[in-house]
């Protein structure tokens, strides 16, 4: 099953990637995201220093103003075309 990393504070995305049977990794920094098939963030720090360092190779989704299955539809459909 695919790795997911997911924020700490978007406890509503983990328990819905959990509960369609993903495997979940928290968020606290970047080496968390590592071996991850696709990171879901909050985008509240997104590049606010306008640094841009790649930690994953994964998709990034961008959680702000989704809900938790608007997030997992998008995690599919990023899963399904790296397949």
């Amino acid at each position: 099953m695919p790795k997911i990393g997911v924020e700490q504070s978007l406890t509503d995305v983990q328990q819905e990637l959990q509960a369609k049977g993903y495997d979940i990794v928290q968020l606290k920094n970047e080496q968390d995201s590592q071996g991850c098939d696709c990171c879901v963030i909050t985008g509240q720090d997104q590049n606010v220093m306008g640094i841009q360092n790649a930690a994953t190779q994964g998709s990034i989704i961008n959680a702000h103003g989704m809900s938790a299955q608007d997030v997992c539809q998008q995690v599919e459909q990023k899963l399904n075309l790296q397949q």
